[in-house]
């Protein structure tokens, strides 16, 4: 595990210390979590970026034209 010295305006840290004890957790394993909550994020954001840059409207079209007509279930909507 690597050690990370980090410099917060007093406003933060007071914040951020507030939160944790909210979330039951020391400040250490808050500011882990929410590092890792927003890699996962930025990294979601990415994937589904790439995917869409592939997206062919084209294939979704005709894939949908496959879909049988149906009247909606009760309670759907």
């Amino acid at each position: 595990m690597t050690t990370l010295n980090l410099t917060l305006p007093n406003s933060i840290q007071r914040h951020l210390q507030e939160m944790a004890d909210l979330d039951g957790v020391p400040v250490e394993q808050f500011v882990m979590s929410a590092v890792a909550e927003k890699i996962s994020a930025l990294t979601a954001e990415s994937y589904l970026c790439t995917r869409a840059n592939r997206a062919n409207a084209a294939v979704f079209r005709a894939i949908l034209e496959k879909v049988p007509p149906r009247a909606p279930l009760v309670d759907d909507d």
